[in-house]
C-alpha cells in the first residue's frame, strides 16, 4: 500500500515500539493517530512526532468505541489498525496471583481483540484494510516465568489466524510481528533488569519492519514476520 495520506491507528503509541512505529509512518505521509493511558507521554509523543494523541485504555469497551468514533472524526477514514499496547508480568506458577495474570490478558488479549473488532467493522464495510498485531517471539515457546506473558502471545498469534481467515475475503490483511528482545521500557515496567548493548534490536529495527510489510503491494502480505537480533550480548 501507499503510505502517503493512509490512516494509521497505533495502540501504546507514545513509547517503545509503537511510538517508533507512529515515527515511522508518519515519516512516510501516513495520518496517525496514537493511544495510550499516560497523558504526559502521550501529549509529548504526540508533540515530538505531529501525530494525533487519544487517551484511552484497550481494555475498557468504552474507550475502544470512543477511540474509533474520534479517529473517524478526525481524519474521516482508517487504513491501518497496529494492535501494540501490551505488558508482561514474570513471576513463577505457585507465585502468580490471580490479579496480575487477568491484567495481563486484559489487555494483551483482550484489549488487542476490542480494537481489532472495532477496525474489523469498518474494514469489511470498505472492502479493504490492514491490521498488524505486534505480538513477540514469546508466542512461539514457552519459557520459565511466562505463565501470563507467553500465554498471551500465544493467545494472540492464535486470534491472528482466526481473523485471517475470517477478513481474507474482505481484502483485509492481518499480519503479526514477533519481535525478540528489544531495548525499551518493557523491562522497566514488568520489573527485570535489561542490560544494554549496541547488538541487541531497537525500537526503530521494528518499526523499520511494520513498515516494509504495510508498503508491499495489497494484492500480497507477508502473514507472520519474526525478528532476530543477529548475534546478541548480554
Amino acid at each position: 500500500m501507499n503510505l502517503r495520506n493512509a490512516v494509521a491507528l497505533i495502540t501504546g503509541g507514545s513509547s517503545g515500539i509503537g511510538r517508533a512505529i507512529a515515527q515511522s509512518l508518519a515519516a512516510s505521509g501516513a495520518r496517525v493517530a496514537i493511544t495510550g493511558r499516560d497523558d504526559r507521554r502521550l501529549a509529548d509523543t504526540a508533540s515530538s512526532l505531529g501525530v494525533h494523541a487519544i487517551h484511552a485504555d484497550v481494555t475498557k469497551e468504552a474507550d475502544v468505541e470512543r477511540t474509533y468514533r474520534e479517529v473517524l472524526q478526525k481524519f474521516g477514514d482508517l487504513d491501518i489498525l497496529v494492535n501494540n499496547a501490551g505488558f508482561g508480568v514474570f513471576k513463577n506458577l505457585v507465585d502468580f496471583d490471580l490479579a496480575s495474570f487477568e491484567a495481563v490478558f486484559a489487555t494483551n488479549v483482550t484489549g488487542a481483540m476490542l480494537m481489532a473488532r472495532g477496525a474489523a467493522r469498518h474494514f469489511i464495510a470498505r472492502q479493504r484494510g490492514n491490521i498488524v498485531n505486534i505480538s513477540s517471539t514469546a508466542g512461539l515457546t514457552g519459557a520459565a516465568n511466562g505463565t501470563a506473558y507467553y500465554a498471551s502471545k500465544f493467545a494472540l498469534r492464535g486470534m491472528t489466524e482466526c481473523w485471517r481467515a475470517e477478513l481474507r475475503k474482505h481484502n483485509v490483511r492481518v499480519m503479526l510481528v514477533n519481535p525478540s528482545e528489544v531495548l525499551t521500557n518493557f523491562s522497566v515496567v514488568a520489573g527485570f533488569e535489561q542490560k544494554e548493548n549496541p547488538t541487541k534490536l531497537r525500537a526503530e529495527d521494528i518499526a523499520h519492519m511494520v513498515k516494509a510489510i504495510l508498503e508491499m503491494d495489497d494484492r500480497g502480505f507477508t502473514p507472520e514476520l519474526s525478528i532476530f537480533a543477529t548475534n546478541p550480548k548480554n
